[in-house]
C-alpha cells in the first residue's frame, strides 16, 4: 500500500506543489492549510506527518503529547519544514519537540523525498527474515530462494520483484507499483522491463507462480 502523508502548509502555492508530486511518487497525500486540523490524525491515520505550518513546533509537541481523546498519532513520524527566518535554535527546538527530521527553507524536492523516505524506512516495523509463499521460500539475510527445497538463483532485480510480491502474495501489485517501488521509475511509459523480468521470474520458479492479471498487474499466488 502507497504511504499516506499529512501534508500542513498555509502556503496555497507550496502545498498545491507538494500535494501534486508526492502524489505523482506514489504516495497517499492529505493536504491541509491549519495547524487545527491535526484533529485529522486522528481520522486520517497518515504514516508521516509533513508540517509546514509556522506553528509546527507546536504541532509537533502536541502531537507527541497525544491528542485529548484521541486514541492514535503520538509515535507518528514527524518532518518539519522550516520558515524562511528559521535558524540553528529553530532546529533545536523542533527535535526537542520530537520530530524526526528538520528541513530548512529553501529546500529541494528531491531532498525532501529521500528524507520523507528515510524516516519512513526507520518508523517501519522490522521485516521478518524469512517468507514463505506456497512453495516459495526465502531468506532475506542470505538472500537464498528455494521451491519446494530445491535452490532457485535469481538475479538482482528478479529477486527483488519475488521478494516485493512475496511480501502479500494474493494481493496483485499494479505495473506503476512495481515499477516505482522495484525500480524506482516514476512513470512506465512504454517500457516492457517489468513485463520482461516476471516471464523470466515465472519461468525460473516453475509451477503456477508470478501471476499476470491482464491490464492490472501481477500476483505471486492466485485462487
Amino acid at each position: 500500500m502507497p504511504s499516506a502523508l499529512l501534508l500542513t502548509e498555509p502556503e496555497e502555492k507550496t502545498r498545491s506543489f507538494l500535494e501534486r508530486h508526492l502524489i505523482q511518487d506514489g504516495f497517499d497525500v492529505v493536504g491541509a492549510d491549519n495547524v487545527e486540523t491535526i484533529d485529522l490524525v486522528e481520522v486520517a491515520r497518515p504514516d508521516l506527518v509533513l508540517i509546514g505550518d509556522p506553528e509546527g513546533l507546536e504541532l509537533c509537541r502536541r502531537l507527541r503529547e497525544g491528542l485529548p481523546g484521541g486514541s492514535w498519532g503520538r509515535e507518528v513520524p514527524v518532518i518539519l519544514l522550516g520558515s524562511q527566518e528559521s535558524d540553528p535554535v529553530d532546529r533545536v527546538r523542533a527535535f526537542d519537540r520530537g520530530c524526526d527530521d528538520y528541513l530548512d527553507r529553501p529546500f529541494h524536492y528531491d531532498e525532501l523525498v529521500a528524507r520523507i523516505r528515510a524516516v519512513l524506512r526507520r518508523a517501519a516495523p522490522p521485516e521478518s527474515e524469512r517468507v514463505a509463499a506456497g512453495e516459495v521460500e526465502i531468506d532475506r539475510p542470505t538472500r537464498r530462494v528455494t521451491v519446494a527445497g530445491e535452490r532457485v538463483l535469481l538475479p538482482t532485480k528478479e529477486y527483488e520483484l519475488l521478494v516485493k510480491l512475496a511480501s502479500d502474495p494474493q494481493r496483485v501489485f499494479t505495473k506503476d507499483e512495481l515499477l516505482r517501488e522495484v525500480w524506482g521509475f516514476r512513470s512506465h511509459g512504454r517500457t516492457r522491463t517489468l513485463d520482461s523480468h516476471a516471464s523470466r521470474l515465472r519461468r525460473r520458479l516453475g509451477g503456477d507462480y508470478v501471476r499476470n492479471v491482464w491490464g492490472v498487474g501481477y500476483c505471486l499466488l492466485g485462487d
